[in-house]
């Protein structure tokens, strides 16, 4: 008895590291019952077949789907349209924001018209970018970098600001230049929390997905939902958003990962 108090008391003690056996049967049992509570109002018909398949239909619709090709290749022209976003959007924001953190003159310059444009919702310049820019590709990728841009700049740039300024006297002390302090205390000192702002902006960016391809899409995820709730097909769209979701995870990981490799120091 005093055992299972013991392991309960760590259990619910800010700040406790835990054995990864309990952090794995955690994140086991919160899928478990999931899972249980959506099998149990499907198969148990408390909610109708229209409104929410079954499990096992969901998956039958992923091996039809995945067996004729159709899955892989809205799952590719998915990934296309957030990682060029992505990726274009962080290797503009991550210097300009640095910079705007950094300097007071970058900040009183930018940050007015920033935090005017990042509170526009996406979905009204959606017209607009298929007026500028077309329906296609390019259309798609500049929802994702307008939707995650201006977010990751101010995320970024609070990181920046938020470096003690003792380590950028004590390099001064040293000899280091402006230059050398920005590249060598700066930047290395706000590495980690560039990295944090990089994984939660990404899981932004896959939300907005689904607006990027809900309109002039051809391919896509949000597409083939959209497509199935034309013909009722439930079991389609939540297979769409199950992806997505999975997706999303794989890449939040994939970040996780990469900042204990690059940044271990900061655990």
């Amino acid at each position: 008895m005093s055992k299972r108090n013991s392991w309960l008391n760590r259990c619910f003690t800010p700040k406790t590291s835990l054995p990864m056996q309990v952090i794995w049967s955690a994140s086991a049992l919160a899928w478990i019952l999931l899972i249980g509570l959506w099998a149990g109002l499907s198969y148990g018909a408390v909610v109708p077949a229209m409104f929410l398949p079954t499990p096992g239909q969901v998956l039958d619709a992923a091996l039809r789907l995945s067996h004729d090709g159709t899955l892989g290749v809205h799952v590719w022209a998915s990934l296309e349209v957030v990682m060029v976003g992505f990726v274009i959007s962080s290797v503009v924001a991550v210097p300009l924001g640095m910079l705007m953190g950094s300097f007071r003159v970058v900040q009183a310059f930018l940050e007015p018209l920033v935090n005017f444009i990042r509170y526009l919702p996406v979905t009204s310049f959606v017209p607009l970018f298929i007026l500028w820019i077309g329906i296609g590709l390019e259309q798609r990728v500049s929802i994702i970098i307008f939707g995650v841009f201006f977010q990751q700049l101010v995320m970024i740039a609070d990181v920046s600001k938020g470096i003690s300024k003792d380590l950028i006297n004590a390099s001064y002390t040293l000899g280091s230049s402006r230059r050398d302090a920005v590249i060598h205390v700066i930047a290395p000192a706000s590495l980690p929390g560039v990295l944090d702002t990089l994984r939660v902006t990404m899981g932004w960016a896959w939300t907005y997905l689904v607006v990027a391809e809900l309109v002039a899409a051809s391919s896509g995820l949000g597409y083939l939902s959209l497509k199935a709730m034309r013909g009722f097909q439930v079991d389609v769209i939540f297979l769409a958003i199950a992806v997505i979701g999975l997706l999303g995870l794989i890449t939040d990981q994939l970040f996780r990962f990469l900042r204990l490799k690059v940044a271990a120091w900061a655990q």
